[in-house]
């Protein structure tokens, strides 16, 4: 069954082997992660751009063990959009779109990277519940990797993040997670910290 997620094309073949891609099993990067962000679009007032949603729903519709996993995705949405109605123009922009989620740093005029990006990264700001969900998923698709190797380069992340002037580009994004996701981060690495020195 399709779940309902805001999706701006006629064509729903192309939206249920999205669905399909998205529930193959992996850890923080399933259906529940693409039906967040789409929300937090749609709350950052993005929800009818047609462009940014399409780029949501194929910023991770390619995600295994391989490299690229982004730039993979984005040479899906070049190769299924077009047959879907989509013009050249669209079909770049989504693909850029894309593409911006391997490093989330976007122009600062790049109003829809921007906000792709902060919607992204609003997982960072749940509640605990949640954010305890989304570290389990995030180390179920690292379970190739040992305890320690894990905690280390996880805590090496945080710390990169926590040095950021902000976590967040649009001033919408930073007034309603930037505080909760910083003192998220905070916790996780004291916890990562510990289990360091108890190794």
């Amino acid at each position: 069954m399709t779940p309902d997620l805001p999706w701006p094309l006629v064509d729903t073949a192309l939206r249920d082997e999205l669905v399909a891609r998205w529930s193959t099993g992996r850890g923080y990067h399933d259906l529940t992660h693409l039906a967040e962000i789409l929300d937090h679009l749609v709350a950052l007032g993005a929800g009818e751009d047609r462009e940014l949603l399409l780029a949501a729903w194929f910023h991770d519709a390619v995600y295994d063990d391989a490299p690229d996993p982004e730039e993979r995705s984005a040479e899906l949405a070049e190769r299924l959009l077009p047959p879907a109605g989509v013009d050249p123009a669209g079909v770049a922009e989504v693909a850029r779109l894309v593409r911006l989620t391997a490093h989330h740093r976007p122009d600062p005029g790049d109003r829809r990277g921007m906000l792709l990006v902060d919607a992204d990264l609003a997982i960072l700001a749940a509640g605990r519940p949640r954010y305890a969900t989304y570290v389990a998923g995030v180390r179920a698709e690292y379970a190739a990797v040992s305890d320690a190797d894990f905690a280390r380069g996880r805590a090496d992340v945080l710390r990169g993040l926590l040095a950021k002037p902000t976590l967040f580009h649009t001033a919408e994004a930073r007034a309603r997670w930037e505080e909760a996701a910083r003192a998220n981060l905070a916790r996780e690495l004291v916890g990562l910290d510990r289990a360091a020195e108890r190794a």
